[in-house]
């Protein structure tokens, strides 16, 4: 009698497996990056605006979205 196997799906060899984690790794360096990089732009831009440019930034987005303000 034939001995009847499926075949095993194929895993990976071990450089294509540590390519996939470097890509990975890259790619949570470049996303962390990006993200600093956003926040210390907002706190730079906002931390030296001059504050009525802040509050009719603010005022515009409150009105164009139907919150009151007053």
């Amino acid at each position: 009698m034939q001995n009847k196997m499926k075949p095993r799906a194929r895993i990976g060899t071990a450089a294509e497996l540590a390519s996939a984690t470097d890509w990975s790794r890259a790619a949570t360096r470049a996303s962390l990056l990006a993200a600093f990089a956003l926040g210390a732009s907002l706190v730079f831009l906002v931390g030296f605006a001059q504050s009525a440019a802040l509050h009719d930034a603010a005022h515009d987005t409150r009105h164009s979205n139907n919150f009151p303000c007053h």
